[in-house]
């Protein structure tokens, strides 16, 4: 489909799914990111649905400011994925062994590692800037410096909720690692410090929901808010890099006769801010709950702990603001999926996949989730199918 449009107060609201599909809430919500006076353009993606401060599943242009909350708490969450030289035919018939070497070696939920990851011993890491990357954290607010040590030992951890490491088949039986995450709690406690700073300013008094608070231009508050998030975005992308090559160190040791061999990483932030023009103006898009999806830029775009996911080459779209969606996207709170389902349900929707299977991934069943193949259907206009791929493996917090 292409997008259907919304009257917005200053900005028409672009939504690429049927509005009336959206629960009220979350329209609500893109309503009130439509009233702000900064804002420049508001594009909506098909896995739209109701998040804390603005909506996931959206993508917020505005010149000279930039909400904190519409990036969210998790700053540079997002996917990575390699497609690899081990087929279907080099899989043991009992996957439960990989899935437990996979655990080992990299810690889950609120897990963190017992000593700091030393990149340089993952085979084929980029460390060119990991030091002055590190240089950096004495330069970010003084209020969450104190979560040094916290934050060295999570990188390279996964975390919980939606988080998940995959070992995935695409159509023609190649294996992909797959996984997703992003800041840890150095992000979260950097993101949360400042929305409390931006909901006390006094240019966000007047506006519609002090969740949407933002930050303009050309002052201290704002300054220091971009040094931090830029620097839990890259913490993010460090994260997914020192976890993926924590999980080739596990293959490679688990295949060892079949000597894996590993493509160009694909990597992608969903939760972040980028300086980006269109139409002769130079804006901040805050996508939340989106990935980039310029021409010919590749991105990954999961489903759930038991549906397909795709790799994808964006087409370029600018009424989207050259984006696309996040996943499938939540079609009922986490609270829900707990009330109407069962361990039995999670089990029978899970089948064939070596993962979890207990009250505490609930929450993550896939029928919680909108239907991937819908998802994908509504953003034809926005990115091309490269890869469709099926877990088999899939390891939650």
């Amino acid at each position: 489909m292409s997008y259907v449009e919304v009257p917005g107060a200053k900005v028409p609201i672009r939504m690429w799914t049927d509005p009336a599909s959206v629960e009220d809430v979350a329209m609500q919500q893109l309503r009130n990111v439509s009233t702000l006076p900064w804002i420049r353009g508001l594009a909506v993606m098909p896995d739209v649905h109701f998040g804390k401060g603005a909506t996931v599943g959206s993508v917020i242009a505005m010149q000279g400011a930039v909400c904190p909350a519409a990036v969210g708490v998790d700053i540079g969450c997002g996917m990575s994925a390699v497609r690899t030289s081990l087929t279907a035919n080099d899989l043991p018939g009992d996957l439960s062994r990989l899935r437990s070497k996979i655990e080992q070696a990299i810690p889950v939920g609120r897990g963190m590692h017992d000593e700091t990851v030393d990149p340089g011993r993952l085979h084929g890491f980029p460390t060119s800037g990991w030091d002055d990357f590190w240089g950096r954290f004495d330069g970010i607010a003084e209020a969450v410096r104190f979560r040094q040590e916290r934050a060295t030992k999570q990188m390279g951890t996964l975390g919980s909720g939606n988080h998940m490491i995959e070992f995935c088949l695409d159509s023609d039986g190649s294996v992909w690692l797959m996984l997703h995450s992003g800041s840890r709690n150095i992000g979260k406690e950097l993101a949360e410090h400042h929305i409390g700073i931006a909901q006390k300013l006094p240019h966000n008094q007047g506006i519609v929901d002090r969740d949407l608070a933002v930050f303009v231009s050309d002052t201290p508050q704002m300054a220091a808010y971009r040094n931090d998030l830029y620097w839990a975005q890259e913490y993010a992308k460090y994260n997914r890099a020192i976890m993926m090559g924590l999980f080739k160190d596990v293959v490679r040791k688990e295949f060892k006769k079949a000597k894996p061999v590993f493509e160009q990483e694909i990597s992608c932030h969903h939760n972040y801010v980028a300086e980006e023009r269109y139409d002769g103006a130079d804006l901040l898009v805050t996508r939340k709950g989106a990935i980039r999806a310029g021409s010919g830029e590749y991105g990954i775009i999961p489903g759930s702990m038991g549906t397909s996911s795709y790799i994808v080459k964006g087409l370029g779209n600018e009424k989207a603001f050259n984006s696309a969606s996040h996943g499938a996207g939540r079609r009922m709170s986490r609270n829900a999926a707990k009330r109407r389902f069962t361990v039995r349900d999670l089990e029978e929707q899970t089948r064939g996949v070596e993962c979890r299977k207990d009250s505490g991934v609930l929450d993550e069943i896939p029928a919680a989730y909108k239907p991937i193949e819908q998802v994908m259907e509504q953003q034809r206009d926005l990115v091309e199918v490269v890869a469709k791929l099926k877990q088999v493996i899939c390891i939650k917090g």
